[in-house]
């Protein structure tokens, strides 16, 4: 008999609990395989993601249903898993977003990196760049095969293209805030924008953890935590040298004559200071504004930088230079420069800006270049013959 009654007192707590969840916000089955109705008030968001080093967005979780996704402190997303119920009584100011997310059109080049390491090219159905403008080989291969489709820049989308592609997301970097007009009319046309805003983290490595946000997206979370740690551990003795008091520049000369250079706040300047290089700064000559680069006179720049002992041309805008008769032909000023005269002057290769995860790579580059590695051991850098 108290068998009986024992085995009668576990059913019943059995299904009590069933009945109440555990305290979890997993959305209720229905007997068709699909999720019930819940309410926004009901989900329980009691994880978070944990991470190292990024501030610009968090990830929470209500149960295995649910994720909300904060970026910047201002832009929310729900994100809720494929079979289950979008709750009832979201607040207007949060975006839903519900798997699959597989037709995806990618504005922000930047994020184009997170989705190859991840093995995701493929939710990229349309792009904001043309195949030639991509020198990442997955999205050139997945626009070669008609995969992924050109759908216009940030300023110019398709918009009948993106419709008729049943676009269920829009990754966007920070220049559509200078066309409010386009994000304005996709949101109207009920395709939620996410805004990629890693250039806002102060470090490059927070840079480097957004592959956990689009993992996020992807349910890809643990595949995310081993390529970033990867990438942390290549870099971990660097982490633990002391400065080599030697000084780097960065620059590039624009068509008019000018230097253009970066804050020592950007993520360029932090990756020298990482590799045990001391930045050299002209921040007195900035405007105190939001940019991350500023222009100078030759003036300017040959009187901080001329005794550095290492110079890097950025190649981003104008092309990359092979020689150092390339880069004096620029300006004859820089025939003075002790690293043209030492032959320690680089040139950024035009990949870099698209390998965001690879930013761990740039520490060691420029750690090599300070401590006269063999050029062999290089990623973005080449040497100036």
């Amino acid at each position: 008999m108290k068998r009986l009654t024992a085995a009668v007192l576990a059913l019943a707590l059995l299904l009590m609990l069933s009945l109440c969840g555990c305290g979890t916000a997993d959305a209720p089955a229905k007997a068709d395989g699909q999720t019930a109705s819940i309410s926004w008030d009901e989900l329980v968001f009691d994880r978070t993601m944990p991470l190292r080093y990024a501030q610009q967005f968090t990830v929470e979780y209500a149960g295995d249903s649910y994720k909300r996704i904060t970026i910047n402190n201002d832009r929310v997303y729900l994100l809720v898993a494929e079979g289950a119920a979008v709750p009832e009584g979201v607040p207007e100011k949060v975006t839903v977003l519900q798997q699959p997310l597989d037709q995806i059109y990618l504005v922000a080049a930047a994020a184009m990196d997170y989705f190859d390491k991840l093995d995701a090219v493929g939710c990229i159905t349309l792009s904001g760049k043309k195949q030639a403008d991509w020198y990442i080989q997955s999205a050139k291969d997945a626009m070669d095969s008609g995969a992924m489709t050109y759908a216009g820049k940030y300023s110019e989308p398709d918009y009948e293209l993106i419709l008729s592609n049943g676009c269920d997301l829009a990754v966007e970097n920070t220049m559509i805030y200078h066309s409010p007009a386009v994000l304005e009319q996709l949101e109207r046309l009920g395709i939620p924008v996410l805004v990629e805003t890693s250039s806002y983290e102060t470090l490059p490595m927070g840079r480097m953890e957004w592959i956990k946000l689009y993992a996020a997206l992807l349910d890809k979370e643990d595949e995310a935590e081993a390529l970033f740690n990867e990438k942390m551990d290549s870099v971990a003795d660097v982490l633990e040298q002391q400065p080599t008091g030697k000084t780097v520049a960065f620059f590039y000369i624009t068509s008019s004559g000018a230097v253009n250079v970066r804050k020592s706040t950007d993520y360029v300047a932090k990756c020298v200071a990482i590799a045990g290089g001391d930045y050299v700064s002209f921040d007195e000559s900035a405007e105190d504004n939001a940019q991350s680069t500023i222009n100078i006179q030759m003036e300017s720049f040959y009187h901080g930088a001329v005794d550095a002992d290492v110079l890097i041309y950025n190649s981003i805008i104008d092309g990359e230079l092979h020689t150092l008769d390339e880069l004096v032909a620029l300006d004859p000023l820089l025939a003075d420069f002790k690293a043209v005269k030492s032959g320690n002057v680089w040139c950024l290769t035009k990949n870099f800006y698209q390998e965001s995860l690879e930013l761990s790579d740039l520490i060691l580059d420029v750690n090599h270049a300070l401590n006269d590695a063999p050029d062999t051991a290089f990623h973005f850098l080449t040497r100036m013959k």
